[in-house]
């Protein structure tokens, strides 16, 4: 393990030997940029700084922090310092090769931002909005000031140019006054506290401070651009922010979820989606460059919408995060811990100015988080830590910083005092955090709440994320229309329509019956759209007509990343035990969860009723919660009532042994149910019935009450045919009411499972 350890350490040691000499011979031969020195230099930066990473986390510290210091250690402070020949061979100053790694860096804060923004949950801080900007005020009002104050006696020296001290203290302000949220958010994180009321209220005040200090930026940007104070400058930049802001959360919301969804649809190259989305940040960036600010708002602001597109965001988030983070995280930060040079703290008087700059912002910060805290309601031990929390500033001062130093506002003295001040509020706020939040009672509230949101985090529809409805022309269509649209229109998630009737070259009468195709999907997207929260037309509904045989059809929009799909076609099931061959050969191509809706009784005269009178039977299995999850959902949605029964299954057997000796079994069942739909609000009536095979029990419930529909959760099971067990069959064939059978995922052998 040790020598494991110790292997890569080597490996950078010889590099580090023979790095020096290479990159001389390749000097040699050209006075221009090398190659050869840009490649080394980002392998030493991602080898030293992913390696250091491992080490920081591995002690409870965030991995940024070792990507920084392993940039100090190879820069000026330590290795310049011991072998400055070799150094300055890797690292040269020259504007050419400079400019090499500068722009890769470049690119690094954008892409930086576009993850930061991914990240930020504006959920969370609608949720906590009052109190998370009561606080975020009055923690950046306070260490603003004294940033501020700082700045304007801060001694001629450290300034780069003493004409501009405005500009230089306001920049110190700012950068004395934002947290670092992903810091933040993954201690926060790892205590088990993200869901807490304290926790939330921490990441929705960090979000808020970073969010209004890269506004504060772009407009001090502004004013560094132009040398003074220009009223007009200045007036042009914050209405251009204010307006760029305004148009992108209202139309560029929706644009950019329609060019995501038309990427991820259309596209059949490799990483569609994620070269639309770096397009979408350039194009944000540098509309935000045009109007006077620096780009990274744009990326920034970006990544906020892109995170609040509703379909594919754990795809997108995995694939960015992985390139983000194992190349361009290392090889910035590395490029900022290069520029620190820490040996000029060896003068005494810069050494105390860093010192003094680390308690001003520790005590501003901490003070004004905790006043902010307790005007906000929160007791003396949440406000202490919501202090603790805020006083990191991480990676978020480090990008200032080097924005800074990059427009001439910050001397490289100044700058790796802020970078040092960064390090030190960084590395101290873990066991400051992790040792206030410990000290927290949980309330009963709370604890209610957090276990709500953990059954809906383990839940089916919770993660739902992008339905697809296939139907044709019967009423059946309009019936399965109307229970997927009871499904999505509470959640707000977009849904797919796609006509899988015959393909208008296959119809005879020409364009006439062309257009039916639009009048099917219209009227299944009208079915949909009335259940939107805001009425008719509130739910994003995309249309598509089948223009290829059915298996093509489903196969092709099964790689689109659906993850249910709602069938509603006219004849469902066939002769004997068998399935519809439609039905057979969408099963067949789509591999993820199935809703078959089959209308029956009065939906065949009325397939868009005001009410559903829902029945499910439950049985402790897994699919059978899936299916009591759907009814509880749609009774939550619509009118009507729900009545649950309990039926006993042969793989249900185990289960009755392993019930709790408290309840029999059957009231056990029965119980979750009912706490399921008490989550929701929903009133259920139970039924209890013994020594009656299932279907029979069913049946004999529907035909003894008001129900009119069933919801089954079923298991496909591995035949040569579509199946989900006998009793779903029985209860598809006999039932006199409608049937929804909510299916789970591939074929598969089905084990006895526990309750």
């Amino acid at each position: 393990m040790r020598w494991s350890l110790l292997r890569p350490v080597g490996l950078v040691s010889a590099a580090l030997v023979f790095t020096p000499a290479a990159a001389g011979a390749a000097g040699g031969t050209s006075a221009g940029p090398s190659e050869f020195l840009l490649v080394a230099q980002i392998v030493l930066l991602i080898a030293v700084g992913r390696g250091l990473g491992e080490i920081m986390q591995r002690i409870g510290q965030p991995s940024v922090m070792g990507e920084l210091l392993a940039g100090i250690i190879l820069g000026p402070s330590l290795f310049g310092w011991i072998w400055p020949e070799a150094q300055h061979a890797i690292f040269p100053r020259t504007p050419e090769q400079k400019a090499m790694i500068d722009g890769i860096a470049q690119v690094g804060i954008l892409l930086l931002l576009l993850l930061t923004g991914m990240e930020t949950d504006l959920k969370l801080v609608r949720k906590v909005g009052r109190a998370a900007i009561a606080i975020s005020i009055a923690g950046i009002l306070v260490p603003f000031a004294c940033g501020f104050a700082l700045g304007e006696f801060l001694p001629d020296a450290l300034l780069p140019n003493p004409q501009q001290r405005l500009v230089a203290s306001l920049f110190m302000g700012t950068a004395l006054s934002i947290s670092s949220v992903k810091i933040v958010a993954v201690v926060v994180r790892e205590m088990n506290f993200m869901r807490r009321n304290v926790g939330q209220i921490i990441v929705a005040t960090a979000v808020i401070d970073d969010t209004i200090g890269w506004i504060i930026i772009a407009v001090i940007f502004s004013l560094a651009s132009h040398g003074t104070l220009d009223i007009a400058s200045v007036a042009k930049a914050v209405l251009g922010t204010l307006a760029f802001l305004a148009v992108s959360f209202t139309i560029g919301r929706r644009l950019v979820f329609q060019l995501i969804r038309w990427a991820n649809d259309n596209l059949v190259s490799a990483a569609a989606v994620i070269t639309v989305i770096l397009l979408l940040m350039s194009v944000m960036a540098m509309i935000t460059h045009l109007i006077g600010v620096h780009t990274v708002l744009g990326a920034f602001v970006a990544g906020i919408l892109v995170g609040e597109s509703p379909i594919l965001t754990r795809q997108i988030d995995e694939r960015l995060r992985g390139l983000i983070s194992s190349f361009f995280m290392p090889v910035f930060f590395g490029l900022a811990g290069l520029a620190a040079d820490l040996s000029v703290l060896r003068d005494p008087n810069l050494l105390m100015l860093t010192g003094l700059l680390v308690v001003i912002a520790s005590v501003g910060k901490f003070g004004g988080a905790f006043v902010g805290g307790t005007l906000g309601g929160l007791n003396n031990r949440e406000s202490l830590a919501l202090a603790s929390g805020m006083n990191a500033r991480g990676s978020t001062e480090v990008i200032i910083a080097t924005i800074g130093l990059s427009i001439g506002v910050l001397s490289q003295n100044l700058f790796t005092m802020i970078v040092t001040m960064a390090i030190v509020t960084t590395m101290a706020m873990p066991p400051m955090l992790r040792a206030a939040l410990a000290r927290l009672p949980m309330k009963e509230e709370e604890r209610e709440r957090l276990e709500r949101e953990e059954f809906d985090k383990r839940g089916f529809l919770a993660n739902l994320e992008r339905p697809l409805l296939a139907v044709d022309e019967s009423v059946n269509a309009t019936f399965a229309a109307h229970i997927a649209g009871l499904v999505v229109g509470m959640r707000g998630l977009p849904i797919t329509v796609l006509h899988i009737g015959k393909r208008p070259e296959e119809q005879e009468k020409g364009r006439d019956e062309e257009e039916s195709h639009e009048a099917v999907v219209k009227k299944a997207a009208e079915a949909v759209s009335a259940h939107g929260d805001g009425g008719a037309g509130s739910v994003d509904v995309v249309t598509r007509a089948r223009r290829a045989e059915l298996c093509e059809t489903i196969a092709d929009e099964a790689r689109k990343g659906f993850d249910l799909l709602v069938v509603g076609i006219d004849k469902v099931a066939a002769t004997k035990d068998r399935f519809d061959r439609k039905i057979e050969d969408i099963a067949a191509t789509f591999e993820g969860p199935l809703a078959i809706a089959a209308a029956k009784g009065k939906h065949l005269k009325q397939p868009m009723p005001e009410g559903l009178n829902i029945l499910v039977p439950v049985s402790g299995s897994g699919v059978s919660k899936r299916g009591a999850e759907v009814a509880v959902a749609l009774a939550q949605a619509g009118s009507g009532s729900l009545r649950v029964i309990y039926v006993a299954t042969t793989r249900d057997k185990g289960a009755q042994r392993g019930a709790s000796r408290g309840l029999s079994h059957e009231a056990s069942i029965l119980k979750d149910a009912s706490d399921l739909a008490a989550r929701y609000d929903v009133d259920i009536t139970s039924t209890l019935r013994v020594n009656r095979a299932p279907e029979a029990a069913i049946l004999r419930e529907i035909d003894t009450t008001d129900v009119d529909l069933v919801v089954m959760g079923v298991d496909r099971i591995q035949a040569d045919h579509l199946s989900f067990g006998g009793v779903a069959d029985a209860v598809l064939r006999q039932s006199k009411v409608s049937v929804l059978l909510v299916s789970s995922g591939e074929a598969r052998q089905v084990p006895a499972e526990k309750a």
